[in-house]
């Protein structure tokens, strides 16, 4: 009778979801899984893929970069419970983005005399047992299994996987003890659990019947607009969603959009900011989206009407949501655009094709005026030491192609940055659905390791890039040949926390003082961390410099260096 540890037939059963990459931080917990990846590179065998990351935030991130992009959810592997601890924001971000992944922790041996092979060895594992480990990551988890026995192991995880991969998709998590992953199973008793037939499900279409409400409803608006997230992560959904609102005259925001969702020259992209422009319209799409608009800054007819099209229109992840939803559908948004263009190409009124004719040219006329704006954003370049956000967006723009991948993390920046930066191909530009900050540094290097031929680049802010545990992300660029170009628009600090001061205090004693604990300190040499890991660091003051410095980050990178490009901007301590 043959027989493997639990450890190896874990790994059979990671291979057999197709898990390609293992994102880990490792600790006493993983010892066997760790023995059975050297018997199995002895033995010559193909396992997923260890990418060794020096902080969980940086794992769980890069597993979300690579997932944005290929749809595939890879595993990370931490060390008990202060792992978990580690990765807890990272399923924040992944729940709130939608992003499929396999957290798997082990847990403190259970025996403490040595009565199983596993047990306890060591002061610590007598610390690290909390009474509910998987309570930390409860709230951001579609499911969570404490694996009782290696029996089950394969079972498991292929129910890991069709939980995390079915729609709304997710990250998941696993536990297991080492005595657990230790003992030996006979592997006739071993069964297989192919995803073929007990894998994810995806949402669907609609009936025909659905379809023709809302197309109903798109046929008796004045003034329709259109508002998405996140309905891009489908390459098939900018092109539809641009479609659609040409044909129906349809202005279109993406509002704190994940994905490229309309590409951003199309006549109909209005911007990113709907609710103070929402006065007008009297109906509204929202696509894949899960906030629309700040309801206390937004202005809305009473009697406009509202459909919501989306994977997870319910919104059953947050405790409060209180949009308006005259028609729920929860479905793929894909098949129902396409049903919904074909509907009213064929069946719309003459009189509605030329009213939406005449309002696709009031668009188109926006659009330029929007332009124009940002042009004059764009026009003054700052001063030294303070350059201007729109200008440095602007020179980037003009060096990144189309098919390059941006990665942002620009917070209170982040209107002006992205109406400099006009993407318009699926899955070119990547943001965060949650508000965990330090997203950027991991998804850049996930996406760079999902497609290594394309020019990654990260964009964030100086206090997001200090979240992203940079040196972390600046070994494993260099050690897994993942050169990106990370970009800091340094002001000094956190802009968010002087911008939510001043909201509530418009006119108090912070503001009279400048006093708004938001700044991180002076002489502070980001693009020294580039330097750690033979890599590309400068800093930049002189907006004369930028479109040089630029040059120079994209060949180091193009070069196999990571990158490192620091701009001074407007201080929030000045501003």
């Amino acid at each position: 009778m043959s027989e493997h540890s639990t450890a190896h037939h874990f790994l059979e059963g990671l291979c057999e979801i197709g898990v390609e990459y293992l994102f880990c931080n490792l600790g006493t917990d993983h010892v066997p899984i760790i023995e059975e990846l050297a018997r199995w590179k002895k033995a010559g065998r193909n396992h997923p893929a260890v990418l060794l990351c020096g902080h969980e935030n940086l794992a769980m991130h890069m597993a979300m970069g690579y997932a944005l992009l290929t749809g595939k959810g890879q595993a990370v592997l931490v060390h008990v419970d202060v792992g978990v601890a580690n990765a807890v924001m990272g399923m924040h971000n992944a729940c709130r983005t939608r992003v499929p992944l396999l957290l798997f922790a082990g847990k403190a041996p259970f025996t403490v005399r040595g009565e199983l092979p596993g047990s306890r060895d060591t002061f610590v594992n007598f610390l690290q047992e909390p009474f509910d480990m998987a309570g930390m990551v409860r709230p951001f988890a579609k499911w969570t299994y404490d694996l009782p026995a290696g029996l089950v192991v394969r079972e498991a995880l292929t129910r890991a996987h069709a939980v995390m991969q079915s729609d709304p998709q997710g990250p998941v998590l696993m536990t297991a003890a080492r005595e657990v992953l230790m003992s030996p199973q006979p592997d006739e008793k071993m069964r297989s659990f192919p995803p073929e037939r007990q894998g994810p499900i995806q949402a669907a279409g609609l009936d025909d019947g659905a379809v023709r409400k809302l197309a109903a409803m798109i046929l008796a608006a004045k003034n329709p607009v259109l508002i998405s997230s996140y309905a891009g992560r489908n390459p098939k959904a900018p092109a539809l969603v641009d479609a659609l609102a040409r044909l129906a005259g349809m202005r279109v925001y993406e509002s704190n959009a994940i994905h490229l969702n309309i590409p951003r020259d199309s006549p109909c992209f209005a911007g990113f900011l709907a609710g103070p422009e929402l006065g007008d319209a009297d109906f509204g799409l929202l696509v894949d989206v899960d906030t629309p608009w700040v309801p206390k800054f937004a202005k809305i007819d009473p009697q406009a009407r509202w459909a919501v099209l989306d994977v997870d229109p319910l919104k059953s992840g947050m405790p409060n949501w209180g949009y308006p939803a005259d028609l729920r559908l929860m479905a793929d948004s894909v098949p129902v655009l396409e049903r919904l263009i074909a509907l009213l190409q064929a069946e719309a009124p003459e009189a509605w094709k030329r009213a939406a004719a005449e309002r696709l040219a009031a668009l188109a006329q926006r659009r330029q005026g929007l332009r124009e704006a940002a042009k004059k954003a764009a026009a003054d370049p700052g001063k030294k030491g303070a350059m201007s956000v729109s200008y440095v967006a602007a020179e980037l723009n003009k060096v990144l192609g189309p098919d390059d991948i941006l990665v942002h993390e620009t917070i209170t920046n982040v209107f002006q940055v992205m109406a400099q930066i006009e993407r318009t191909r699926p899955l070119s530009v990547l943001a965060n659905g949650g508000g965990g900050l330090g997203f950027g540094g991991g998804v850049a290097l996930g996406a760079k390791l999902a497609k290594p031929d394309r020019l990654v680049v990260h964009l964030t802010g100086d206090g997001s890039f200090v979240f992203s545990n940079p040196s972390a992300m600046m070994i494993a660029a260099k050690r897994y040949g993942l050169p990106i170009l990370t970009i800091v628009l340094d002001n000094g600090g956190w802009g968010a926390v002087k911008g939510a001061t001043l909201r509530s205090f418009p006119e108090g004693t912070a503001k009279a003082m400048g006093e708004f604990q938001a700044v991180l300190g002076e002489g502070i040499r980001h693009e020294a961390l580039a330097a750690m890991v033979d890599g590309h660091g400068e800093c930049v003051e002189d907006p004369a410099e930028i479109a040089v410095a630029l040059g120079r980050g994209i060949a180091a990178v193009k070069a196999g260096k990571p990158a490192v490009v620091v701009f001074r901007i407007e201080r929030i301590d000045q501003t």
